[in-house]
Protein backbone atom coordinates (compact mmCIF):
# COMPACT_ATOMS: atom_id res chain seq x y z
CA UNK A 1 0.00 0.00 0.00
CA UNK A 2 1.11 3.32 -0.93
CA UNK A 3 -0.04 6.42 0.63
CA UNK A 4 -0.63 8.95 -2.41
CA UNK A 5 -1.36 12.11 -0.51
CA UNK A 6 2.14 12.39 0.28
CA UNK A 7 5.17 12.62 -0.78
CA UNK A 8 8.55 12.63 1.52
CA UNK A 9 12.20 15.13 0.89
CA UNK A 10 14.66 13.94 2.63
CA UNK A 11 17.15 16.56 3.07
CA UNK A 12 20.79 15.81 3.43
CA UNK A 13 22.54 18.50 4.96
CA UNK A 14 25.57 20.63 3.83
CA UNK A 15 29.05 19.89 3.96
CA UNK A 16 28.54 18.29 6.98
CA UNK A 17 31.15 19.69 8.76
CA UNK A 18 29.99 19.25 11.83
CA UNK A 19 30.89 15.26 11.55
CA UNK A 20 34.09 15.68 10.03
CA UNK A 21 35.83 13.39 9.54
CA UNK A 22 32.90 10.94 8.64
CA UNK A 23 32.18 13.35 5.89
CA UNK A 24 35.31 13.83 4.46
CA UNK A 25 34.86 11.56 1.86
CA UNK A 26 30.71 10.71 1.92
CA UNK A 27 27.98 13.33 2.55
CA UNK A 28 26.10 13.05 5.73
CA UNK A 29 23.26 10.70 4.83
CA UNK A 30 25.85 7.80 3.81
CA UNK A 31 27.60 7.46 7.47
CA UNK A 32 27.54 4.26 8.46
CA UNK A 33 24.78 3.96 12.07
CA UNK A 34 24.78 0.98 14.36
CA UNK A 35 27.16 -1.62 12.59
CA UNK A 36 25.18 -2.29 9.12
CA UNK A 37 23.10 0.88 8.21
CA UNK A 38 23.67 4.22 6.85
CA UNK A 39 22.09 7.83 8.69
CA UNK A 40 19.43 8.19 5.13
CA UNK A 41 18.01 4.41 6.61
CA UNK A 42 16.88 5.99 9.22
CA UNK A 43 13.55 8.43 7.49
CA UNK A 44 13.53 5.96 4.36
CA UNK A 45 12.50 3.67 6.85
CA UNK A 46 10.08 5.66 8.48
CA UNK A 47 8.40 6.46 5.40
CA UNK A 48 8.32 3.13 4.70
CA UNK A 49 6.57 1.92 7.78
CA UNK A 50 4.19 4.73 7.11
CA UNK A 51 3.38 3.44 3.91
CA UNK A 52 5.18 6.63 2.35
CA UNK A 53 7.18 5.20 -0.37
CA UNK A 54 7.70 8.10 -2.86
CA UNK A 55 10.92 9.73 -1.92
CA UNK A 56 13.33 12.26 -2.85
CA UNK A 57 16.50 12.53 -1.05
CA UNK A 58 18.53 16.08 -1.52
CA UNK A 59 22.21 16.42 -1.22
CA UNK A 60 25.02 18.49 -2.60
CA UNK A 61 28.32 17.00 -1.48
CA UNK A 62 29.92 13.80 -1.49
CA UNK A 63 26.65 12.04 -3.20
CA UNK A 64 28.54 8.58 -4.85
CA UNK A 65 28.42 6.19 -1.92
CA UNK A 66 25.37 7.51 -1.29
CA UNK A 67 24.08 6.84 -4.67
CA UNK A 68 25.52 3.72 -4.68
CA UNK A 69 23.62 2.55 -1.14
CA UNK A 70 20.38 3.63 -2.29
CA UNK A 71 20.55 1.62 -5.78
CA UNK A 72 21.65 -1.43 -4.06
CA UNK A 73 18.85 -0.59 -1.00
CA UNK A 74 15.29 0.23 -1.87
CA UNK A 75 14.04 -1.92 -4.68
CA UNK A 76 10.42 -1.99 -5.28
CA UNK A 77 8.29 -3.50 -7.61
CA UNK A 78 7.82 -2.22 -11.26
CA UNK A 79 4.10 -2.52 -11.29
CA UNK A 80 4.49 0.23 -8.10
CA UNK A 81 4.87 4.22 -8.12
CA UNK A 82 7.30 3.44 -5.14
CA UNK A 83 10.58 5.02 -5.10
CA UNK A 84 13.92 6.71 -3.63
CA UNK A 85 15.51 9.26 -6.28
CA UNK A 86 18.35 11.21 -4.87
CA UNK A 87 18.37 14.19 -6.19
CA UNK A 88 22.04 16.13 -5.76
CA UNK A 89 22.66 19.81 -6.29
CA UNK A 90 22.33 20.90 -9.79
CA UNK A 91 23.32 23.81 -12.55
CA UNK A 92 20.43 24.92 -14.47
CA UNK A 93 20.03 27.72 -17.22
CA UNK A 94 17.96 29.25 -14.89
CA UNK A 95 20.22 28.88 -11.37
CA UNK A 96 23.58 28.36 -11.13
CA UNK A 97 23.60 28.27 -7.61
CA UNK A 98 24.56 25.43 -4.87
CA UNK A 99 21.85 24.76 -2.22
CA UNK A 100 21.91 27.87 0.00
CA UNK A 101 19.92 26.62 3.05
CA UNK A 102 16.90 23.72 3.48
CA UNK A 103 14.29 25.85 1.93
CA UNK A 104 16.45 26.64 -1.63
CA UNK A 105 17.41 23.50 -1.68
CA UNK A 106 13.38 22.31 -1.67
CA UNK A 107 13.19 25.11 -4.70
CA UNK A 108 15.54 24.11 -6.45
CA UNK A 109 14.39 21.26 -7.00
CA UNK A 110 10.82 21.60 -6.98
CA UNK A 111 10.49 21.08 -10.93
CA UNK A 112 10.87 17.39 -9.96
CA UNK A 113 8.47 17.26 -7.12
CA UNK A 114 5.66 19.13 -9.16
CA UNK A 115 5.74 15.52 -11.87
CA UNK A 116 4.73 13.93 -8.74
CA UNK A 117 0.68 13.96 -8.05
CA UNK A 118 0.13 14.71 -4.19
CA UNK A 119 -1.75 16.87 -1.50
CA UNK A 120 1.09 17.02 1.39
CA UNK A 121 5.04 17.47 1.52
CA UNK A 122 6.36 15.94 4.27
CA UNK A 123 10.05 17.18 5.12
CA UNK A 124 12.46 15.42 7.08
CA UNK A 125 16.24 15.49 7.78
CA UNK A 126 18.69 13.20 7.13
CA UNK A 127 21.34 13.28 10.25
CA UNK A 128 18.38 12.27 13.26
CA UNK A 129 17.66 9.16 14.84
CA UNK A 130 14.29 7.89 16.09
CA UNK A 131 11.06 5.65 14.98
CA UNK A 132 8.11 7.40 14.18
CA UNK A 133 4.33 7.12 12.34
CA UNK A 134 3.84 9.73 10.13
CA UNK A 135 0.54 8.84 9.47
CA UNK A 136 -0.59 9.95 12.91
CA UNK A 137 0.85 13.48 12.57
CA UNK A 138 -0.61 13.72 8.66
CA UNK A 139 -4.13 12.47 10.42
CA UNK A 140 -3.73 15.54 12.78
CA UNK A 141 -2.96 17.88 10.32
CA UNK A 142 -5.63 17.03 8.23
CA UNK A 143 -8.06 16.97 11.24
CA UNK A 144 -6.94 20.52 12.60
CA UNK A 145 -7.23 21.76 8.98
CA UNK A 146 -3.41 23.16 9.12
CA UNK A 147 -1.82 25.00 6.16
CA UNK A 148 1.60 23.81 8.08
CA UNK A 149 2.35 21.15 10.80
CA UNK A 150 5.57 21.10 12.80
CA UNK A 151 6.55 17.86 14.71
CA UNK A 152 7.87 19.07 18.18
CA UNK A 153 9.38 17.56 21.39
CA UNK A 154 9.49 18.14 24.65
CA UNK A 155 12.76 19.05 25.97
CA UNK A 156 14.06 20.32 29.09
CA UNK A 157 16.33 23.98 29.78
CA UNK A 158 19.22 22.91 29.37
CA UNK A 159 18.63 21.56 25.95
CA UNK A 160 16.03 24.08 24.66
CA UNK A 161 19.17 26.30 24.06
CA UNK A 162 20.11 24.00 21.43
CA UNK A 163 16.40 24.20 19.48
CA UNK A 164 14.11 26.04 17.76
CA UNK A 165 11.04 26.82 20.69
CA UNK A 166 7.77 27.43 20.29
CA UNK A 167 4.50 27.87 22.36
CA UNK A 168 0.62 26.54 21.16
CA UNK A 169 -2.56 27.32 22.20
CA UNK A 170 -5.21 25.09 23.67
CA UNK A 171 -5.92 23.75 20.42
CA UNK A 172 -1.84 23.28 19.42
CA UNK A 173 -1.82 25.69 17.12
CA UNK A 174 1.57 27.75 17.10
CA UNK A 175 1.31 30.98 18.23
CA UNK A 176 5.08 32.28 18.66
CA UNK A 177 9.00 30.88 17.75
CA UNK A 178 12.00 31.50 18.90
CA UNK A 179 15.12 30.13 17.76
CA UNK A 180 17.50 29.24 19.80
CA UNK A 181 16.74 30.92 22.66
CA UNK A 182 19.80 31.94 25.74
CA UNK A 183 18.90 30.54 29.35
CA UNK A 184 17.65 33.84 30.35
CA UNK A 185 15.22 34.25 28.09
CA UNK A 186 13.71 30.52 28.71
CA UNK A 187 10.78 31.78 31.60
CA UNK A 188 7.42 32.49 29.61
CA UNK A 189 8.15 29.67 26.74
CA UNK A 190 6.73 26.80 28.76
CA UNK A 191 4.27 24.58 27.14
CA UNK A 192 1.22 22.04 27.94
CA UNK A 193 2.79 18.82 27.57
CA UNK A 194 1.96 15.42 29.40
CA UNK A 195 2.31 14.44 33.31
CA UNK A 196 5.80 12.11 32.09
CA UNK A 197 7.07 14.98 30.18
CA UNK A 198 6.48 17.15 33.20
CA UNK A 199 8.48 15.07 35.90
CA UNK A 200 11.61 14.29 34.02
CA UNK A 201 11.40 18.68 33.90
CA UNK A 202 10.94 18.84 29.55
CA UNK A 203 8.30 22.03 29.73
CA UNK A 204 9.27 23.36 26.58
CA UNK A 205 8.25 22.45 22.73
CA UNK A 206 11.20 21.97 20.33
CA UNK A 207 11.11 21.78 16.87
CA UNK A 208 12.30 18.19 15.29
CA UNK A 209 12.77 19.50 12.26
CA UNK A 210 9.83 17.37 10.65
CA UNK A 211 7.45 19.57 8.36
CA UNK A 212 4.08 19.30 6.55
CA UNK A 213 2.83 21.56 3.81
CA UNK A 214 0.19 21.68 1.86
CA UNK A 215 1.05 21.38 -1.85
CA UNK A 216 -0.07 24.90 -2.91
CA UNK A 217 1.05 26.45 0.07
CA UNK A 218 4.90 25.08 -0.52
CA UNK A 219 4.75 25.92 -3.92
CA UNK A 220 3.83 29.81 -3.24
CA UNK A 221 6.46 29.90 -0.42
CA UNK A 222 8.99 29.09 -2.79
CA UNK A 223 8.05 31.70 -4.78
CA UNK A 224 10.40 34.05 -2.32
CA UNK A 225 13.67 33.71 -3.28
CA UNK A 226 14.67 35.79 -0.22
CA UNK A 227 13.93 32.80 2.40
CA UNK A 228 16.59 29.58 2.41
CA UNK A 229 15.75 28.10 5.29
CA UNK A 230 12.73 26.36 7.08
CA UNK A 231 13.48 26.19 10.68
CA UNK A 232 15.08 29.74 10.80
CA UNK A 233 12.60 31.87 7.68
CA UNK A 234 9.79 29.91 6.38
CA UNK A 235 8.36 28.43 10.01
CA UNK A 236 8.76 31.87 12.17
CA UNK A 237 8.07 33.80 9.24
CA UNK A 238 4.49 31.54 8.30
CA UNK A 239 3.09 31.05 12.19
CA UNK A 240 0.85 33.80 12.01
CA UNK A 241 0.06 34.13 8.35
CA UNK A 242 -0.88 30.41 7.92
CA UNK A 243 -2.18 27.72 10.72
CA UNK A 244 0.32 25.84 12.18
CA UNK A 245 0.05 22.78 14.26
CA UNK A 246 2.66 21.69 16.56
CA UNK A 247 2.57 17.79 16.69
CA UNK A 248 3.77 16.59 19.90
CA UNK A 249 5.73 13.33 19.80
CA UNK A 250 7.10 11.77 23.06
CA UNK A 251 9.02 9.33 21.79
CA UNK A 252 12.95 8.42 21.47
CA UNK A 253 14.40 11.18 19.12
CA UNK A 254 18.00 12.05 18.95
CA UNK A 255 19.66 14.68 16.17
CA UNK A 256 23.47 13.25 15.66
CA UNK A 257 24.57 15.87 13.52
CA UNK A 258 27.66 16.24 15.81
CA UNK A 259 30.60 13.61 16.65
CA UNK A 260 29.70 13.74 19.92
CA UNK A 261 26.01 12.91 20.36
CA UNK A 262 26.58 10.79 16.86
CA UNK A 263 29.31 8.20 19.04
CA UNK A 264 26.80 8.48 22.05
CA UNK A 265 23.67 7.84 20.14
CA UNK A 266 25.82 4.57 18.61
CA UNK A 267 27.17 3.37 21.78
CA UNK A 268 23.37 3.97 23.77
CA UNK A 269 22.42 0.98 21.57
CA UNK A 270 24.89 -1.56 23.51
CA UNK A 271 22.01 -0.67 27.07
CA UNK A 272 19.85 -4.09 27.75
CA UNK A 273 16.42 -1.94 26.49
CA UNK A 274 18.37 0.91 24.10
CA UNK A 275 15.73 3.65 23.66
CA UNK A 276 15.68 3.08 20.21
CA UNK A 277 14.87 -0.02 19.23
CA UNK A 278 15.84 -2.37 16.43
CA UNK A 279 14.14 -5.17 17.33
CA UNK A 280 10.36 -3.82 17.08
CA UNK A 281 8.54 -6.23 13.97
CA UNK A 282 6.60 -3.32 13.12
CA UNK A 283 9.44 -0.46 13.08
CA UNK A 284 12.04 -2.21 11.15
CA UNK A 285 14.68 -0.17 9.77
CA UNK A 286 16.13 -1.02 5.94
CA UNK A 287 19.36 -1.07 5.00
CA UNK A 288 21.30 -2.73 2.02
CA UNK A 289 20.95 -6.70 1.45
CA UNK A 290 24.50 -8.37 2.68
CA UNK A 291 25.78 -12.10 1.61
CA UNK A 292 27.89 -12.19 4.78
CA UNK A 293 28.88 -14.94 6.95
CA UNK A 294 27.78 -15.20 10.80
CA UNK A 295 30.07 -13.79 13.25
CA UNK A 296 33.21 -15.80 14.66
CA UNK A 297 34.05 -15.04 18.26
CA UNK A 298 37.31 -17.34 19.80
CA UNK A 299 37.75 -16.86 23.32
CA UNK A 300 36.34 -13.17 23.90
CA UNK A 301 35.09 -12.27 27.11
CA UNK A 302 31.77 -9.63 25.46
CA UNK A 303 29.70 -7.50 28.19
CA UNK A 304 27.06 -4.92 26.33
CA UNK A 305 28.13 -4.87 22.87
CA UNK A 306 26.24 -5.34 19.70
CA UNK A 307 28.03 -6.95 16.56
CA UNK A 308 27.02 -6.74 12.70
CA UNK A 309 27.62 -9.84 10.19
CA UNK A 310 31.12 -11.54 8.86
CA UNK A 311 33.23 -10.24 12.15
CA UNK A 312 36.12 -12.32 13.04
CA UNK A 313 36.70 -11.59 16.49
CA UNK A 314 40.04 -12.80 18.81
CA UNK A 315 40.08 -10.28 21.06
CA UNK A 316 40.34 -10.97 24.85
CA UNK A 317 37.95 -8.41 25.70
CA UNK A 318 35.15 -6.07 24.20
CA UNK A 319 32.68 -4.08 26.32
CA UNK A 320 29.73 -1.35 25.38
CA UNK A 321 30.66 -1.55 22.04
CA UNK A 322 29.11 -1.42 18.34
CA UNK A 323 30.94 -3.51 15.88
CA UNK A 324 30.44 -3.25 12.01
CA UNK A 325 30.08 -5.73 9.25
CA UNK A 326 33.35 -7.91 8.65
CA UNK A 327 35.10 -6.38 11.43
CA UNK A 328 38.79 -8.27 12.85
CA UNK A 329 40.23 -7.44 15.87
CA UNK A 330 43.28 -9.71 16.84
CA UNK A 331 44.30 -11.69 19.89
CA UNK A 332 44.66 -10.41 23.23
CA UNK A 333 42.99 -7.04 21.87
CA UNK A 334 40.90 -4.42 24.50
CA UNK A 335 38.03 -2.61 22.60
CA UNK A 336 36.10 -0.63 25.63
CA UNK A 337 33.65 2.03 24.23
CA UNK A 338 33.76 1.87 20.72
CA UNK A 339 32.40 2.13 17.48
CA UNK A 340 33.72 0.04 14.71
CA UNK A 341 32.33 0.38 11.31
CA UNK A 342 33.87 -2.18 10.37
CA UNK A 343 35.25 -3.41 6.43
CA UNK A 344 33.20 -3.24 3.02
CA UNK A 345 35.14 -6.18 1.95
CA UNK A 346 37.65 -8.73 3.36
CA UNK A 347 41.22 -9.24 2.38
CA UNK A 348 42.31 -12.19 0.79
CA UNK A 349 45.29 -14.45 1.70
CA UNK A 350 47.15 -13.21 -1.39
CA UNK A 351 46.84 -9.20 -0.57
CA UNK A 352 47.52 -10.39 2.85
CA UNK A 353 50.74 -11.67 2.01
CA UNK A 354 51.77 -9.39 -0.26
CA UNK A 355 51.48 -6.44 1.98
CA UNK A 356 53.58 -7.50 4.91
CA UNK A 357 54.53 -4.05 5.82
CA UNK A 358 51.22 -2.74 6.18
CA UNK A 359 48.61 -3.86 9.01
CA UNK A 360 46.10 -6.31 8.16
CA UNK A 361 42.71 -4.99 8.12
CA UNK A 362 41.03 -3.97 11.58
CA UNK A 363 42.39 -4.01 14.89
CA UNK A 364 45.71 -6.12 15.16
CA UNK A 365 46.96 -8.24 18.02
CA UNK A 366 47.66 -6.38 21.65
CA UNK A 367 45.94 -3.25 21.31
CA UNK A 368 43.54 -1.19 23.71
CA UNK A 369 41.39 0.76 22.30
CA UNK A 370 38.65 3.19 24.22
CA UNK A 371 36.32 5.99 23.21
CA UNK A 372 36.97 5.74 19.80
CA UNK A 373 34.83 5.91 16.62
CA UNK A 374 37.05 3.74 13.58
CA UNK A 375 35.89 4.80 10.27
CA UNK A 376 35.56 1.92 7.35
CA UNK A 377 38.58 -0.37 6.35
CA UNK A 378 40.81 1.03 8.60
CA UNK A 379 44.47 -0.94 9.08
CA UNK A 380 45.22 -0.81 13.00
CA UNK A 381 48.90 -2.32 13.70
CA UNK A 382 49.58 -4.44 17.09
CA UNK A 383 50.40 -3.04 20.20
CA UNK A 384 48.69 0.27 19.41
CA UNK A 385 46.74 2.41 22.68
CA UNK A 386 44.34 4.71 21.95
CA UNK A 387 42.57 5.72 25.43
CA UNK A 388 40.30 8.74 24.33
CA UNK A 389 38.39 11.00 26.89
CA UNK A 390 38.09 14.13 28.36
CA UNK A 391 41.58 14.56 28.70
CA UNK A 392 42.60 15.03 25.37
CA UNK A 393 42.18 18.50 23.38
CA UNK A 394 40.31 18.62 20.09
CA UNK A 395 42.87 18.35 17.08
CA UNK A 396 43.42 16.51 13.69
CA UNK A 397 45.97 14.95 12.30
CA UNK A 398 46.65 13.09 9.13
CA UNK A 399 45.20 10.03 9.88
CA UNK A 400 42.86 10.94 13.11
CA UNK A 401 40.43 13.85 14.62
CA UNK A 402 40.11 14.66 17.81
CA UNK A 403 36.42 15.94 19.16
CA UNK A 404 34.90 16.38 22.57
CA UNK A 405 37.25 13.35 23.82
CA UNK A 406 36.41 11.06 21.48
CA UNK A 407 39.21 9.63 18.97
CA UNK A 408 37.77 9.05 15.22
CA UNK A 409 40.51 7.28 12.97
CA UNK A 410 39.50 8.39 9.63
CA UNK A 411 38.30 5.84 6.48
CA UNK A 412 41.19 3.85 5.36
CA UNK A 413 43.54 5.49 8.07
CA UNK A 414 46.81 3.16 8.66
CA UNK A 415 48.30 3.57 12.49
CA UNK A 416 51.22 1.98 12.54
CA UNK A 417 52.65 -0.57 14.91
CA UNK A 418 53.02 0.76 18.44
CA UNK A 419 50.98 4.01 17.78
CA UNK A 420 49.86 5.54 20.93
CA UNK A 421 47.58 8.02 22.16
CA UNK A 422 47.62 8.02 25.95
Amino acid sequence: MINNKVISIILGGGQGSRLFPLTESRSKPAVPIAGKYRLVDIPISNCINSDIKRMFVLTQFNSASLNRHIKNTYHFSFMSSAFVDVLAAEQTPGNSNWFQGTADAVRQSMHHFMRQDFEYVLILSGDQLYQMDFNKMIKAHEKSGAEISVATIPVNAKDATSFGILKSDENNLITSFTEKPSSDKLPGWESEVSEEMQEKGRHYLASMGIYIFNRDLLVELMEDESTVDFGKEIIPQNIEKHKTLSYQYEGYWTDIGNIDSFFEANIALTDALPEFNLYDNLKQIYTRPRFLPTSKILGTMINKSVFADGCIIEAAKIEQSVVGIRAKIGKESTVINTYMMGSDYYETLEEIEQNQSTPNMGIGERCFIKNTIIDKNCRIGNDVRINGGEHLADREEQDYVIKSGVVVIKKNAVIPEGFTIP
